[in-house]
């Protein structure tokens, strides 16, 4: 006899085995997939840094998400430049911690960044799906609008 939080009723057998299945191939893949996006973080932190020499990264070098880049551009407001990117690159403003949050993210004020960088700091989300011409061509295109809205020539 089922308890009055309980319910009867078909488990969703598809479902549980699909999971099931997802956790199998995660598993299996996690350090290769983890390797893959670490290069690619890399690559584009490295892309966008010789293109924008002022560029800082938000956090440690090394011991950080393979997919999560956190960079701050001096002289940029970093909703004007996800504004100016638009569709193009996949990235927020602030940390994933303040998702639609107003106020400066507390997380990287905790990292010792000035209301003034919080505010020029932008996300950028790598995935299980993003291809190394994927990386290069936001590279560009990041270092374009930044160029743009700062009104200077880019670097070389």
């Amino acid at each position: 006899m089922a308890g009055k939080s309980r319910r009867s009723g078909t488990l969703n057998v598809p479902g549980i085995v699909g999971f099931a299945k997802a956790v199998e191939i995660s598993v299996n893949e996690m350090k290769t997939e983890q390797a893959r996006l670490r290069g690619l973080r890399d690559s584009l932190y490295q892309a966008l840094k010789q293109a924008i020499p002022d560029l800082r990264l938000n956090g440690h070098p090394d011991h950080r998400l393979a997919g999560n880049l956190n960079v701050c551009v001096p002289g940029i407001v970093s909703e004007c430049l996800l504004m100016a990117l638009a569709d193009e690159v996949a990235c927020s403003t602030g940390s994933a911690c303040t998702t639609a949050a107003v106020e400066p993210s507390h997380v990287l004020k905790a990292l010792g960044l000035s209301s003034a960088e919080v505010h020029a700091s932008v996300r950028l989300g790598l995935g299980r799906s993003t291809q190394a011409a994927e990386v290069r061509r936001a590279a560009v295109t990041f270092a374009e609008q930044v160029t743009r809205l700062r009104g200077t020539t880019p670097s070389q």
